[in-house]
């Protein structure tokens, strides 16, 4: 644990732990490492977590807002920080359970709050789902942390521009028009997006063929996958990586009319077309083991439907309007599949980070703390 500065009245502090199953860097650096913000002058009894498969949350928009307002917030990352293409998901829950022990013990916690933000909506759900009733064992992974089936459960749950699970929005984003996955520019013209032929605007005979097409080509590369993962180990080789090629083709971000609200049109790195040429995006790359644990619509656990029942604690979804990646009916889904009895939906303006109006943080953050003072 490293020192602490002050910046207005908020106290920033470096927090690193490390699971029993992986030890420090050689350089020296623990595996799971955050900041942990909170006002100079108390140690809050409400806290949040804030965890994503592999964005860094350490400086989470959210961060100093929720500090300045009183509840304290640990910006938490993985092991996974920055290295999504090896995710595993009973790894990464274990990580995340260090950081609410840290919470709970040294932070003097009294109440947890798990913040699914974007990612983090199923990541959080994950977590919250094994602490309670643990049942996560995955054939492909090769060692699972004893503390998996201890974790320290939190006491409330909030979802915000959470999509249901890391294999849905990524399938809802893949290009079925790929005809040979190691060519990047092969194309089906019937079911290229960009070809004007097919819209926008794009039919509902189109959007269906689509949406299979894209379920079809996720379940061919987990058939792949599996294959090529028995070729490797009967080499005595544990795993390999590969690429994905063309990743932002969701339909939803040329078309406003397929699913209507706020957002403009474009994908989360502009316009869609580039982004999807382009060589970065979710799963872009990955190895087999973490394509079946975080990718594959047949074998990924990280979807909220296996585990927002088991999520009873009080709990928020909050979702924005003119979020151009994660939708209304996406809330919906979640809030449906929540097993809390005490839960709340909010549907609020702005995109996703809501960075499009000067006040859109500030008025979330408020949003999120006057629940969290009506729970206490």
């Amino acid at each position: 644990m490293g020192g602490s500065v002050q910046d207005r009245g908020i106290v920033k502090q470096f927090v690193s732990g490390r699971p029993s199953d992986i030890g420090r860097a050689g350089a020296g650096g623990y595996p799971c490492q955050g900041v942990y913000y909170r006002p100079d002058d108390e140690w809050p009894t409400t806290v949040v977590i804030a965890t994503h498969y592999d964005i860094d949350f350490s400086e989470h928009y959210l961060a100093e807002r929720f500090a300045s307002r009183g509840i304290g917030f640990l910006g938490w990352n993985t092991r996974f920080r920055g290295a999504g293409a090896y995710f595993l998901l009973e790894q990464a829950l274990v990580d995340i359970g260090e950081g609410v022990r840290w919470l709970r013990e040294t932070a003097r916690a009294h109440q947890v709050v798990l913040l699914g933000n974007s990612g983090g909506g199923s990541l959080m759900a994950a977590y919250q789902s094994q602490a309670v009733r643990p049942s996560l064992h995955s054939p492909w992974v090769a060692m699972v942390p004893a503390e998996l089936s201890s974790l320290p459960a939190a006491d409330l749950y909030i979802s915000l521009n959470a999509h249901p699970g890391r294999p849905d929005v990524f399938t809802a984003w893949l290009d079925p028009s790929v005809t040979d996955e190691n060519d990047p520019l092969s194309v089906d013209d019937s079911l290229d997006m960009f070809n004007a032929q097919n819209g926008p605007p794009y039919s509902a005979q189109f959007m269906i063929r689509y949406r299979e097409g894209q379920r079809t080509r996720n379940q061919k590369i987990t058939d792949w996958v599996k294959e090529e993962l028995v070729r490797m180990e009967k080499a005595r080789a544990s795993d390999r990586i590969f690429c994905v090629h063309r990743v932002w083709a969701d339909p939803r971000c040329e078309d406003l009319t397929l699913e209507p609200t706020q957002r403009k049109t474009g994908c989360y790195r502009g316009d869609t077309r580039t982004a999807n040429y382009g060589a970065t995006g979710v799963g872009r790359s990955s190895t087999l083991r973490t394509w079946l644990s975080m990718w594959s619509l047949e074998t990924s656990p990280c979807r909220v439907g296996g585990h927002l029942p088991n999520v009873t604690i009080p709990s928020l979804v909050v979702q924005s309007l003119g979020d151009e990646g994660v939708f209304p009916r996406d809330a919906d889904e979640l809030f449906s599949t929540l097993g809390a009895e005490d839960k709340e939906k909010k549907l609020v303006s702005g995109d996703h980070y809501f960075l499009d109006t000067p006040t859109g943080r500030d008025e979330v953050a408020d949003l999120l703390v006057d629940w969290l003072h009506r729970h206490p």
